[in-house]
């Protein structure tokens, strides 16, 4: 089912990432600025992801003994940053996620840069290194964005949804690692019930809206393929959506022959494949389209 599948280390047949998305209540800010203090009921749902999930989380892969990614925007780096020293102590990888979630789509040119820049330089403070990896808000990278990533020494993105496992993307630049997401793993159209920033899902019940992401992994582990989930803490780090998680990690490992690593570690693997000549992956050349598509 998977042409080009990457040999995994140990033996494993399946490489798997549960990564978050720490947005905390940036979302409220970046959507409602001018009135954003006076919205308490979703600035607490914004913060219940780093002050009660994330260490809910932490504890869990500190008892599996696994590390795994997170994404966070340098605003969230700034007002949790004693979330982030734990993250960071735990051995845990922290990526770029723009400064305030802004949408790349909306802020191209040098507001773009800025914007991007000034999460780079909180990042490079509070966590005391460079990040390695990028996810885009809403998945919404541009070509301007790749070419800041390759500009600044990424090694890897994670916002398209090109193939099913790591592939290369190239530009006239340079290239990096696209490790690629897709709706089917994501927990915002199951969960996501906000209608300040226009979303407005049926909330579903925890067993019946993580089912399809078990689903998701059972395919990519026949094929020898990845899977990864891209997920909030305040969405599925809630009770009753972590202890099913939790569970799934439990019986995954005590099972089947998977490799749980951050993503920096996953890039690191294909890389040194690559070196070795053993292996090859797709290689997509951007931009796809170098300006507006006639009809």
């Amino acid at each position: 089912m998977i042409e080009n599948p990457i040999p995994w280390p140990n033996g494993a047949q399946c490489a798997c990432a549960i990564t978050f998305d720490i947005d905390a209540d940036s979302l409220i800010h970046v959507s409602r600025p001018n009135d954003s203090y006076q919205r308490l009921y979703p600035t607490s749902m914004g913060r219940y992801g780093p002050t009660v999930a994330i260490p809910r989380i932490l504890e869990t892969y500190r008892r599996l003994g696994i590390k795994q990614s997170f994404f966070v925007p340098g605003w969230c780096l700034e007002n949790y940053s004693s979330v982030m020293e734990k993250i960071l102590l735990e051995g845990h990888e922290i990526g770029h996620h723009g400064w305030i979630h802004e949408d790349p789509t909306n802020t191209l040119g040098q507001v773009q840069r800025e914007a991007f820049e000034k999460a780079l330089e909180t990042h490079k403070r509070i966590c005391g290194v460079s990040p390695r990896g990028y996810r885009a808000p809403v998945y919404n990278v541009t070509p301007q964005v790749i070419d800041l990533l390759i500009e600044n020494g990424f090694i890897y993105e994670s916002s398209l949804m090109g193939d099913d496992i790591p592939y290369v993307l190239k530009t006239d630049g340079g290239q990096l690692f696209e490790i690629p997401v897709h709706w089917g793993c994501d927990d915002w159209p199951p969960f996501a019930h906000y209608e300040e920033i226009g979303y407005m899902m049926p909330v579903r019940a925890p067993s019946e809206g993580l089912k399809g992401f078990w689903e998701e992994f059972d395919a990519q582990y026949e094929a020898g393929g990845f899977f990864m989930l891209i997920v909030h803490p305040f969405l599925t780090g809630r009770l009753a959506r972590w202890r099913i998680v939790e569970r799934w990690l439990e019986e995954t490992i005590a099972s089947k022959r998977v490799w749980f690593a951050p993503l920096d570690e996953i890039v690191g693997h294909v890389q040194r494949l690559m070196d070795e000549g053993v292996y090859n992956p797709k290689v997509d050349k951007l931009p796809y389209y170098s300006g507006p598509v006639e009809i």
